[in-house]
């Protein structure tokens, strides 16, 4: 009984000792452990470390020489979200390799050596929102290698040898969140113009297609008229990267967003007003005032899906609200009961009808404007503010006290006369200086004023005593 006593105490510490070992043992010797991030970059690794962290959020274990992932090699990580696999020998994925990861938000595999995106290697990702592949070998993408990335918000395939995309994979109910898709500098001549003017807004101004092997015709010229009316970045950041060849020929090429005579042939506005659709409005409204924004499109269908991008809200659908204050109607019109000032900006609307593969997009500019009676009881009690300060200088200046003759005015202060006695005063010519005691005589000083006399108008001194 006295031995399970004290030995209760020494247990506790020997514990906690060979828990802190066994979470050391967790972190290789090659990596870099730190809070909930695990670095194993240029470390020569061959594949990935059997123990790590399970509390990790953050994996780089870029620039090594890993080949190979197998089925599940990160089940053992729940909260992984940042996975960075960077500069390996990478040449394919197993099926289930990101399985139990459901969690990762950013996957870069970018430098490698993967061919062939197949359609299992993003599956169970859904909350992926980035996704890195560019500077691989990869020529081909299978159409369902995005289904089910529902939050991918951007994707970069640039620097590869692709011929041909899934456009027609990408929609607006399938890649809502979808707003940058990265395509330059592959071997891409001939892309179904159709699929792409069906994309999606947001997905049409975030899509690079620069420094590829396009070649010149019509179709290709009136989308990309279409895009740089609308003044997208693509287009305004990489404008002289914009080529095409003439009839297939490389040495034919030109930069056919300056040199457009080549296609003053193409009929290009009827190639881009039916399949997509922007319409620009503006509106102005005060704070707290109830503000309607409509969906009205070209698109005729009675099915339609509509989704708002607003600049303060994000994107909103009929299911994704949760403010009372915002409403989504059936017809596609957005209202917000009482507006603020940061709700000012671009609002998007896209409309999508999903059975003949179309949509369309209205913008509306909202500005809000403080209400009136904020500015004009500012402008008022600047004004009271001058009118007082003008009011106490023109008192200062004028209301001073009176000068009149009825005002009683002070007698004047006596004025000490001393008796005039020339022996009391000292000759600076003489030969010598009188005596003190002969100055100091006794001598009086006396003050005279002026006294009328009642029995006549002469005035007599009167000596003080």
């Amino acid at each position: 009984m006295t031995c399970a006593l004290y030995q209760g105490p020494l247990l506790l510490p020997l514990l906690l000792l060979s828990l802190l070992h066994s979470s050391q043992e967790f972190c290789p010797s090659m990596c870099l452990c730190v809070s909930d991030t695990a670095s194993c970059s240029s470390s020569g690794l061959a594949k990935l470390p059997k123990a790590l962290p399970f509390s990790s959020v953050i994996l780089d274990v870029s620039h090594n020489h890993i080949s190979w992932l197998g089925p599940g090699s990160f089940k053992n990580l729940p909260r992984l979200e940042n996975l960075r696999l960077a500069h390996n020998q990478l040449t394919s994925l197993d099926p289930g390799v990101f399985r139990n990861a459901s969690g990762l938000r950013f996957l870069d595999l970018s430098s490698n050596k993967l061919q062939v995106v197949q359609q299992h290697y993003f599956q169970g990702l859904w909350r992926l929102e980035e996704l890195l592949l560019f500077n691989n070998k990869i020529t081909q993408v299978e159409p369902g290698t995005l289904t089910g990335l529902s939050s991918l918000k951007k994707a970069y395939f640039s620097l590869n040898q692709i011929t041909h995309f899934p456009f027609f994979s990408i929609q607006d109910h399938s890649h809502p969140f979808l707003t940058m898709l990265d395509l330059s500098s592959n071997r891409m001549s001939h892309l179904k113009w159709e699929d792409v003017k069906a994309l999606p807004g947001l997905v049409q101004r975030g899509l690079y297609l620069h420094n590829n092997s396009l070649i010149c015709d019509c179709a290709m010229y009136s989308v990309f008229w279409h895009w740089d009316l609308r003044g997208y970045d693509p287009l305004k950041d990489f404008t002289d990267e914009h080529t095409c060849s003439i009839n297939g020929d490389p040495r034919s090429s030109i930069r056919f967003l300056r040199q457009n005579r080549y296609f003053l042939n193409c009929t290009v506005e009827k190639a881009v007003s039916q399949p997509v659709t922007v319409l620009l409005s503006n509106v102005l409204v005060s704070e707290g005032e109830r503000v309607r924004l409509d969906c009205q499109t070209s698109l005729m269908s009675t099915d339609l899906s509509f989704t708002w991008f607003s600049p303060s809200k994000g994107y909103i659908t009929q299911t994704s609200i949760n403010d009372t204050l915002i409403s989504l109607f059936a017809n596609g019109t957005l209202e917000i009961q009482a507006v603020k000032v940061n709700d000012s900006g671009l609002y998007v609307c896209t409309a999508l009808d999903i059975k003949q593969g179309l949509n369309a997009t209205r913008e509306v500019n909202v500005t809000v404007l403080p209400p009136a009676g904020e500015s004009f009881n500012t402008g008022y009690t600047t004004l009271l503010g001058c009118v007082v300060t003008m009011v106490c200088i023109l008192i200062y200046l004028y209301m001073t006290p009176c000068r009149c003759s009825s005002c009683k005015q002070p007698k004047p202060p006596l004025i000490p006369i001393a008796t005039y006695d020339p022996s009391t005063l000292t000759s600076a010519f003489s030969s010598s200086v009188r005596d003190e005691s002969k100055i100091q005589t006794d001598k009086h000083v006396v003050f005279v004023e002026p006294v009328i006399s009642e029995d006549a108008a002469e005035w007599t001194p009167e000596r003080l005593p």
